[in-house]
């Protein structure tokens, strides 16, 4: 039971910030696009140190010197992982003219949730390496420290729900339709923490490495979009502070509750 509710809880996240399309009438400032991109960025990067790059180290101290191996080499496959899904996938970015990925007949809609389905495939990951981790009974990590990840997640999923359906919302889409579309994008979350489950399940031994992987995953998605996205205009510092706060909010959690 406490692994589904930490599954769903990232989830959640998008839901409840897709539904700020009912209750705001216009897209978010730039400013505060800024800000909870630095945010989001923030805490995906804190979590990809405390929660799984740390963790594959610590589950391969057997190796010594050569502990690093598991993490360094699923860093790079989970980088070359969402390389190639962006490649494969057509999407677009909010604020983007042209797509990405081979040319396709979708909607521009379609291709902006589905920009965003592609920030959540990682996440999802993330989430159910750590829970797989956890239920393997392994000491590298606990309840508290998955769901000090989950929530983390959850947190920074909720501004990612906003800027989905909000301007969805804005280029004549129906309040209920957008909302849909918001949290449609977030659904790959609990899919794919399911099916990282499942697979560890069998393969335990290469755990430290799925760890890494879902780290090189999350970190390729700040550096290629979310970061470029915060400091996209007018030059700000808003962006910065808000992956400060991102950063030191999700560090705490893990501390605290790992």
């Amino acid at each position: 039971m406490n692994t589904f509710i930490g599954l769903m809880i990232p989830f959640l996240g998008t839901t409840l910030g897709a539904a700020c399309v009912f209750f705001l009438r216009k897209e978010l400032k730039p400013g505060v696009q800024k800000a909870l991109l630095g945010f989001a960025s923030g805490v995906m990067v804190a979590a990809s140190v405390w929660s799984l790059l740390i963790p594959a180290m610590d589950m391969s101290e057997g190796m010594g010197k050569l502990a690093f191996i598991p993490a360094a080499v699923g860093l790079l496959l989970g980088i070359a992982f969402l390389l190639g899904m962006d490649r494969l996938i057509p999407h677009l970015h909010m604020g983007a003219d042209q797509a990405e990925g081979p040319k396709t007949s979708l909607k521009k809609t379609t291709m902006l949730v589905l920009a965003v389905t592609l920030h959540n495939i990682p996440e999802g990951m993330a989430v159910g390496v750590v829970f797989a981790g956890m239920l393997s009974e392994n000491s590298a990590i606990t309840l508290a420290g998955a769901m000090a990840l989950s929530i983390g997640i959850a947190i920074q999923n909720f501004p990612e729900g906003a800027i989905i359906s909000l301007p969805l919302k804005n280029e004549g889409m129906s309040h209920k339709r957008a909302f849909i579309y918001g949290t449609a994008s977030g659904v790959v979350e609990p899919i794919a923490a399911f099916i990282t489950i499942l697979l560890a399940s069998f393969i335990e031994p290469v755990l430290p490495y799925l760890l890494a992987f879902a780290a090189g995953a999350m970190l390729y998605v700040v550096v290629e979009e979310l970061i470029p996205e915060a400091s996209e205009g007018e030059h700000s510092n808003i962006g910065t502070i808000g992956f400060a706060v991102g950063f030191v909010i999700m560090m705490v959690l893990d501390v605290a509750l790992g």
